[in-house]
């Protein structure tokens, strides 16, 4: 039997339950994981090892029963993103004014984990008001790449794709409005996915998204094989009777009845403004290559739009969020972004610099009026992403310019806004995620793929056959490594 800390949520399972494994003895495995690197990393804010330990031993107890009606997870651990309520808990979202603030009722995604046997260890960290791609607050401090601690994870949910990425959680739960899933899976070497809007509910989460808003932010899994994205999404997927846009029925298909043969993709290497490293472009054309080969063609279109594409996204979201980002870093009570600055100035401010940022404009991420003007700013931004969401092919294949950039550059305000002007139609609601390949620089680098709404099996059927047939490269030992030291521990698609 393999090592627990490389193994699949669902290959954990069927191990228990063919008694190779026993849930304890998988949960010590990643309780003293978490141990080990969390001093480094700082992903973990919030544990409960103590209970997941008990209930391992439920589950050991069922199994030794010789129950037969045990539930997918049964007895397999995860780790939870900090702004989902998990009832006794912290649910702070990196707000310093809710830091006394706990939940008394699970969410729907995690209670829907708890029913499915899932074991919670503990609750990962976020940026503040989970609004940036680095996860970075004043109440739990700034999370740290697993490969080289000198760099940041990502954001929002930055804190699952680091202790994932660090071999230290199977799965976990994250939300995705920007990239929120996808820049963690793809700066931590994991596993992420975006679903079409309606699939997941956003129930449970802070700050909880309304209006467009609440189309617009995704909740999905982020894991360490590929292999558990659909087998999660299946838990995840359905109406809770809250959330106004989740459904039932909205997810369907099976990623292994995707025919290959009958794909059209596109291959988009860049977005007109900024260059992609070489190495990241050679792992894009291999995978796009050999799909185009596989299925109805490929090409390799410029969309014009795209160099605007942070422009788009940030119409998008004035648009979408009915509440003054200033007024949700206030509780309601609008701040004074002028006097939290001066107070940031002598390290007196409860909030973070990328927060400020945001607040000063009004809106969340307001920067579309540089572009478009003030009244045509939410129709330009969403206009030009129907007009690319139109030209979308069966499956697509993009190359973020973003990597795992140093911390302390995202610390620095005339800097702040390029990394997210790296991240390309980041808003772009036909699900996505993140798949990893190993440079010899011995930091993650990674592939955004995507498809239409509604067609969320495409993409890891798509991923699957590359996966089968080696096409898109092979495991590479991670050098380097100062907390890590788990070679096989993630595969590479």
């Amino acid at each position: 039997m393999s090592e627990p800390l490389q193994l699949s949520a669902t290959a954990l399972a069927r191990a228990i339950r063919a008694r190779h494994l026993r849930s304890l003895d998988i949960v010590e495995a990643h309780i003293a994981r978490i141990e080990r690197v969390n001093p480094t990393i700082n992903a973990v804010v919030q544990q409960r090892f103590d209970a997941a330990r008990d209930e391992a031993r439920a589950a050991d107890a069922a199994i030794d029963q010789g129950r037969d009606d045990l539930p997918p997870l049964h007895g397999v651990p995860c780790t939870i993103k900090e702004n989902f309520a998990f009832a006794g808990f912290p649910q702070v979202s990196g707000l310093v004014a809710r830091r006394d603030a706990i939940a008394n009722a699970d969410a729907p995604t995690v209670a829907r984990l708890r029913r499915a046997g899932a074991i919670v260890l503990g609750f990962t960290n976020t940026s503040e008001l989970c609004m940036w791609l680095e996860s970075n607050n004043r109440v739990y401090g700034r999370t740290n790449n697993p490969y080289d601690p000198r760099c940041m994870v990502g954001g929002s949910s930055g804190g699952e794709g680091a202790i994932i990425g660090a071999g230290a959680s199977p799965f976990g739960l994250g939300a995705d409005v920007g990239g929120s899933i996808r820049f963690p899976a793809f700066f931590n070497g994991v596993f992420g996915h975006k679903p079409t809007p309606g699939i997941v509910p956003n129930t449970g989460q802070y700050p909880l998204p309304e209006g467009r808003m609440n189309f617009n932010c995704v909740t999905g899994p982020l894991a360490r094989r590929a292999e558990d994205l659909w087998p999660l999404l299946q838990i995840l997927a359905g109406a809770d009777g809250v959330d106004p846009e989740a459904r039932d029925g909205a997810l369907s298909g099976d990623p292994a009845a995707v025919d290959v043969s009958a794909l059209r993709v596109l291959s988009i290497e860049h977005n007109g403004r900024h260059p992609v490293a070489a190495d990241l472009r050679a792992a894009q054309r291999g995978a796009a290559d050999w799909l185009g080969s596989q299925g109805r063609g490929l090409s390799t279109p410029v969309f014009p739009a795209m160099k605007r594409s942070f422009e788009i996204w940030s119409a998008l979201m004035q648009q979408a969020q009915p509440q003054p980002f200033a007024e949700q870093l206030g509780q309601g009570r609008r701040i004074s972004v002028a006097r939290e600055l001066l107070k940031l100035s002598v390290g007196r401010s409860d909030h973070t610099v990328p927060a400020l940022v945001l607040a000063r404009t009004g809106k969340r991420a307001d920067a579309g009026r540089a572009v478009c003007a003030p009244r045509r700013r939410a129709a330009c931004g969403t206009d030009r992403c129907d007009r690319t969401g139109r030209r979308a092919a069966d499956a697509a294949v993009f190359q973020r310019r973003a990597t795992a950039q140093r911390a302390a550059a995202a610390a620095v305000p005339l800097r702040l806004l390029r990394p997210v002007q790296r991240a390309w139609l980041s808003g772009h609601a036909g699900a996505a995620g993140s798949e990893s390949r190993w440079p010899a620089a011995g930091r993650p680098g990674g592939r955004h793929s995507g498809q239409r709404c509604g067609h969320d099996r495409r993409r890891p059927g798509a991923g699957a056959a590359l996966r089968r047939l080696g096409a898109a490269g092979n495991r590479r030992s991670r050098r380097g490594l100062k907390i890590r030291r788990l070679s096989r521990h993630c595969c590479s698609c």
